[in-house]
């Protein structure tokens, strides 16, 4: 068993105030693989006064400074980067070899992302040629809060914290109290490149106490929030009274039209991205759309992907999927579930309880509803889980209404051949992402969304330029 008892604070691990500790379960197992101290308000304010000292002298440091800390950040994350598969597989439940390749890299590609934008950005920019004395000059923020989620702990983190770094903000991280081994690690890497005391911090802990505390601390600035719109909400009343600046990104249900024309493999791919993490991606194609031609067809199809996907223990090598993250996780989809069946979704593959095999561990078994209509449960609430809700459409505006019609807008999907149609609805579709034929956002692209999936923009030029503020300057004296 892990203990990482200690917090990240202006640059040394140091003991909580208070300890109060904390479990960290396996998911595979339901055993305690780790146990952790969660955070003390006297802890939270600790490390936004290391992060405020060290403001000053981070914020004026030159912008090719900075970009060299976070090289040297790259560089030690990969080498480690096996080390970080291994932490997140624990914590979390990811298979391993899915932990290392696909969760721990994703914060190499982020990082690598975040450099490539740095180096043509600009911090002090000429308004234009008819305003030839005016400037636009973006500086740091400030001090910034990070909360982080459980799910793709990686990707988030270094959504959050290498942005804020290269903006020349200072920082205190607040990982998901579910999944926080990951992000000590990257504690230790920070450290290990040299970033100088202060500028990032970690405190463990959960929503209402150190969640809560940064965000209506009045020397944090900004809060970077990833997580429930649930939570997102409450966040944002909390940060009110110290009109902070807060940026979420929150939930999804996102909706995959497929039409006859398709590609052949759309359907497959389709049901495959939303199996992948076990289904605990915010971005996930949960309602799959297809046009009536190919109806059960693509019925029958899903129903094969999720009887041939394998459901097996994290640590086991090869492509599965392992079990959700935790008990709670797994009641949530168990209840949905029946919902679904209750409701009169036609359950053609999975249902409730675990898989064959597996009696002890938070796995669900993928799950096919067909016959979804819209307005079910199943089709509205986001289920965080292996479950796949395919509805039929007749036109192309009946599955733009459809897609459209749901408080969330982060990601949708189209599959099909022809061209017109797909540039057509990517612009009628309500999402802040969509993704067309299987074709992923390009590298620097920004990840978000609209409506209750919040609206940060996170990635690329857009993910630094969300750690800055705006100024004007009138009468500047040169070129």
């Amino acid at each position: 068993m892990i203990e990482k008892r200690d917090f990240y604070i202006n640059g040394r691990w140091v003991a909580p105030a208070a300890p109060n500790d904390c479990d960290v379960i396996d998911p595979s197992t339901e055993e305690v693989c780790a146990v952790i101290s969660l955070g003390s308000e006297a802890d939270t304010d600790a490390a936004v006064a290391a992060a405020k000292a060290a403001l000053p002298g981070w914020a004026t440091t030159a912008p090719a400074g900075r970009l060299a800390y976070v090289e040297k950040i790259l560089e030690i994350y990969k080498r480690r980067q096996a080390e970080m598969g291994a932490a997140i597989s624990l914590e979390m439940g990811a298979p391993i070899d899915m932990a290392v390749d696909d969760q721990a890299e994703a914060g190499a590609w982020h990082i690598q992302n975040f450099i490539t934008a740095f180096k043509d950005f600009e911090f002090l920019r000429p308004l234009g040629p008819q305003a030839p004395q005016t400037r636009i000059a973006l500086e740091p923020v400030g001090v910034v809060g990070l909360i982080t989620p459980w799910n793709w702990p990686m990707n988030q983190v270094t959504l959050k914290a290498i942005p804020a770094l290269l903006a020349g903000c200072t920082m205190v991280l607040k990982p998901s109290e579910v999944s926080p081994l990951s992000s000590l690690l990257f504690a230790e890497i920070v450290h290990e490149a040299g970033v100088p005391p202060g500028v990032f911090n970690l405190v463990n802990g959960d929503g209402l106490g150190v969640g809560t505390r940064l965000s209506t601390h009045p020397d944090v600035e900004m809060i970077s929030f990833t997580g429930s719109t649930r939570a997102g909400i409450a966040i944002t009343k909390a940060a009110a009274d110290t009109v902070k600046r807060v940026c979420l990104e929150l939930g999804g249900k996102g909706a995959n039209l497929i039409f006859a024309d398709a590609d052949d493999n759309a359907v497959r791919r389709g049901a495959r991205h939303c199996f992948n993490n076990s289904g605990q991606s915010c971005n996930a194609p949960t309602r799959m759309l297809v046009e009536r031609p190919l109806y059960d067809r693509a019925v029958d199809i899903a129903r094969e992907v999720a009887e041939t996907t394998r459901v097996a223990p994290a640590k086991e090598t090869g492509a599965h999927i392992g079990p959700v993250v935790s008990a709670a996780q797994y009641e949530k989809i168990q209840g949905l579930i029946a919902k679904g069946i209750e409701e009169g979704a036609r359950l053609v593959a999975g249902g409730l309880g675990r898989p064959d095999g597996l009696n002890r561990g938070y796995f669900v078994r993928p799950t096919v509803f067909a016959d979804v209509v819209p307005g079910m449960t199943i089709e509205k609430e986001e289920i965080f889980g292996p479950v796949l809700s395919i509805i039929p459409f007749d036109t192309e505006e009946e599955a733009l209404a459809i897609a459209n019609d749901t408080i969330y807008g982060l990601t949708n999907y189209v599959q099909s051949a022809d061209g017109a149609r797909r540039n057509r609805l990517a612009r009628q579709l309500k999402s802040g992402m969509v993704e067309m034929n299987g074709q992923s956002r390009g590298a620097g692209a920004p990840f978000g969304g609209v409506k209750a999936s919040g609206r940060a923009r996170e990635g690329g030029h857009w993910g630094i330029e969300e750690f800055l503020d705006v100024k004007a300057i009138s009468g500047w004296d040169g070129k």
